[in-house]
């Protein structure tokens, strides 16, 4: 989404990759809940010198210019890179989210969600 300087890969595998997680198929116009987080398999330092600064979510919907959802801003030692919040779909769309750690920068992942 973004340029060749945003790294992806699976939050499986690697730590700094941002985890979406939300139902496949949602209805259309309603709300759903939709969870960001990084560090969801494997856990990310939370440290001054070492941590995940924010996470922007985004919506991408056919040929429409992308949307800004939101950004979830954390402090290193007292919070948890973890969000939640609820949004609604009028058509097929993607969510991505990218995170950014302030030793290795920006990285992102996106889930495709139906509307039925």
């Amino acid at each position: 989404m973004i340029g060749d300087f945003v790294k992806s890969g699976d939050f499986k595998g690697e730590k700094h990759v941002p985890a979406i997680v939300t139902e496949s198929k949602v209805k259309k116009g309603e709300f759903f809940e939709v969870e960001v987080s990084v560090g969801k398999e494997i856990k990310h330092p939370n440290t001054i010198e070492h941590h995940i600064k924010w996470i922007d979510l985004y919506i991408k919907s056919g040929e429409k210019p992308v949307v800004h959802v939101a950004r979830f801003d954390f402090t290193p030692g007292i919070t948890d890179p973890i969000a939640k919040t609820k949004i609604k779909l009028e058509e097929d769309s993607e969510l991505i989210a990218v995170s950014y750690c302030n030793l290795h920068g920006l990285w992102e992942t996106s889930v495709k969600v139906e509307v039925e």
